[in-house]
């Protein structure tokens, strides 16, 4: 195939890595010249993903439409804020039935739609998948054994990602379960700023274990709710990414957490951290669905406390820890 890759984070370039060596025709776009000139220099992101070689076949460009021209299928690597603008931008270059695989995680903000919710609006004409897991880019760049799960409400669309992906290190399932794929993949950024967080505050696995357990918990409740499905948060994008970004020394969610247990604002560790920490940017909007549809979730309320309204992070785990008793499942009853 003849791919584009927009955006050439330390994501779309270990996924240009992947897709090159599968021998598809590669070609990178990014806003950034700086970072264009870089790559044709250096053959490699030196800042975001240095030491993974690209191959002298891949092209790069900041011309969008250039990038778009005769393409195949079109990989969005772009950070969540800036899909809508990317795919507004790009939407007159792509044909009728391209087929797009946004890898981007997150919620927007402001309308509370699911990326491929945001694709779909602006580039009405293209087939939308969607592809996620438990899949650090410096770990598919060096390709160590990784596996991901493609979402397509088409059958034949979420085999043909498949196939294009797919590689002796890169294992890729399939699904059609979209609402929960790209659920998982937003909300597990927050309960990963959760995990960060009492990791700077000096808690230990216990605690840890409690927050990806009941993270686990309020992303399937709110999933469900919103029409996933159970199976989904159990799987690569629920469970899987959550437990690799709440304890990877990768996860720049957990480090920009572990900053503000220090005692760092969001912003502070933001810019300390160099990279878009996702999670801060999803979980104004998670909480909104969850008020949106009567789902509890403590944790992504208390995160949000700590992000925007200066709540003490050590005052929040107390107040997490100390609720009022109830079930573990509410679904569990007894018999007397």
């Amino acid at each position: 195939m003849k791919i584009c890759v927009l955006g050439a984070g330390s994501w779309g370039i270990a996924l240009t890595k992947l897709l090159a060596t599968n021998n598809h025709e590669l070609t990178v776009w990014s806003i950034d010249p700086e970072e264009i000139s870089m790559l044709k220099e250096f053959g490699q992101h030196t800042l975001k993903l240095p030491g993974v070689m690209l191959p002298g076949t891949v092209e790069y460009t900041t011309d969008i439409e250039i990038a778009l021209k005769d393409k195949d299928l079109i990989v969005m690597a772009v950070p969540s804020p800036f899909v809508r603008g990317t795919a507004k931008k790009a939407s007159e270059f792509i044909e009728k039935d391209k087929i797009i695989v946004n890898v981007a995680k997150g919620i927007e903000e402001d309308s509370l739609k699911r990326l491929s919710e945001v694709i779909a609006e602006e580039i009405p004409q293209a087939r939308i998948a969607v592809l996620s897991g438990p899949s650090h880019a410096e770990e598919v760049g060096k390709c160590l054994p990784t596996t991901v799960v493609v979402g397509a409400a088409d059958k034949g669309l979420a085999k043909t990602v498949q196939d294009t992906f797919m590689s002796d290190f890169f294992r890729v399932y399939t699904s059609p379960d979209m609402i929960g794929i790209e659920l998982g993949g937003a909300i597990k950024n927050v309960i990963a700023l959760a995990a960060g967080i009492a990791d700077g505050l000096g808690c230990g696995d216990n605690t840890k274990a409690a927050l990806i357990t009941r993270g686990i918990y309020e992303m399937t409740s709110l999933g469900v709710a919103m029409g996933g499905k159970p199976e989904t948060f159990s799987g690569l994008s629920g469970t899987g990414d959550l437990i690799v970004t709440c304890a990877s020394k990768h996860s720049r969610n957990r480090k920009a957490g572990f900053l503000m247990g220090q005692g760092k604002t969001y912003q502070e560790a933001m810019d300390e951290v160099k990279m878009v920490v996702e999670g801060v940017y999803s979980a104004k909007a998670a909480l909104s669905l969850a008020n949106k549809y009567d789902v509890e979730m403590p944790i992504v309320e208390y995160v949000n406390k700590i992000l925007f309204e200066d709540y003490s992070a050590k005052d929040a785990l107390h107040d997490l820890i100390t609720r009022d008793r109830k079930k573990e499942a509410s679904t569990l009853t007894w018999s007397n």
